[in-house]
């Protein structure tokens, strides 16, 4: 009985440190969770109360002035999605594609390793060593000069590790038993990854593309080198492509809404420096936000979709 009983309360003990240590990493954990909500709700909310009395209809429409107050951030607005879309053109099939190969086709030896390494040396680089390496590569060799092309392939370089890790794991993510299932009805490999394995990882990569699309329209570093800081008088009424003034040039200069910031806080040449500089960044916060909502909501929606059930933990839906 005495042996007995020391077991049993040795039992007890080790059962009360468990607890205490559960109960002491779980406390930890909210605790860092706290303090990353707090400094985010601090940096919003500071740019927030110091940016939003600056934003009317006439802000975000209106062209920047240089030497005199009043500007607003129309065309940096139009330059930001415009390099968006060019960018995320050449991102995703990229990434995608890259993503297939590694998931579906490559078997593990150096190739794959190889290229998995210059991937994750790619993701360290700074932005601004992106930014010189596009300024000699696609500004000055290509002959593109200070263009959107010129940017948009720099944030290329820039954004295309994290679309390939993020479509790797997404495809990953799909159970073998749908791959297994699609072959032993009689489809190729290529059709069970078009019709299959993509689809069922949907959610995850649409996910991704839209953290990716709102880390490039907060990129400035990489842009001052290739897509210029300033933007041409553009003609509004002439959509052609292949005109100089038109805005969807891609071979014009452009100043995306990050740039414009730096620029007008560094230069100082406008009197309502503060105030332009303040309600830009309140845009641009503003859009980084709305992406990372969006990219939860359509990940959730796609979910519900795809298999008739409620998320209602959007990390579970993925």
């Amino acid at each position: 009985m005495g042996a007995s009983g020391r077991s049993v309360r040795t039992g007890f003990k080790n059962k009360n440190r468990r607890k205490m240590q559960d109960q002491v990493a779980t406390a930890a954990f909210w605790l860092a969770s706290a303090i990353v909500t707090m400094i985010l709700a601090f940096l919003v909310g500071y740019i927030a109360l110091h940016g939003w009395r600056s934003v009317d209809i006439k802000f975000l429409t209106s062209p920047a002035k240089n030497l005199e107050g009043g500007g607003g951030i129309g065309p940096q607005i139009f330059d930001s999605f415009y390099l968006l879309f060019l960018s995320m053109t050449i991102t995703v099939p990229l990434g995608l594609g890259a993503a297939v190969f590694l998931s579906e086709y490559a078997k593990p030896n150096r190739f794959t390793a190889l290229i998995r390494l210059c991937t994750e040396t790619l993701s360290s680089l700074p932005s601004i060593v992106v930014g010189l390496f596009g300024l000699l590569v696609f500004v000055t060799y290509t002959g593109f000069g200070y263009s959107l092309l010129a940017g948009a392939l720099a944030l290329t370089v820039l954004n295309l590790p994290v679309m390939v890790r993020v479509s790797e794991d997404a495809l990953r993510s799909v159970p073998m038993d749908l791959r297994e299932a699609s072959l032993a009805l009689g489809a190729n490999l290529y059709q069970t990854i078009y019709r299959v394995v993509i689809p069922a990882a949907l959610p995850r990569l649409v996910t991704g593309i839209i953290l990716a699309s709102g880390r490039v329209f907060g990129e400035a570093a990489a842009l001052i080198y290739t897509a210029g800081m300033s933007s041409p008088p553009l003609n509004w009424a002439n959509m052609n492509p292949f005109n100089y003034t038109s805005p969807l040039n891609p071979l014009r200069p452009g100043e995306t809404l990050a740039v414009h910031i730096w620029k007008i806080n560094s230069e100082s040449l406008i009197p309502d420096v503060r105030r332009v500089a303040d309600g830009s960044a309140f845009v641009l916060v503003l859009v980084v936000v709305l992406f990372n909502v969006v990219a939860r909501w359509l990940q959730a929606r796609i979910y519900r979709k795809m298999t008739g059930t409620r998320a209602v933990d959007l990390h579970a839906a993925s």
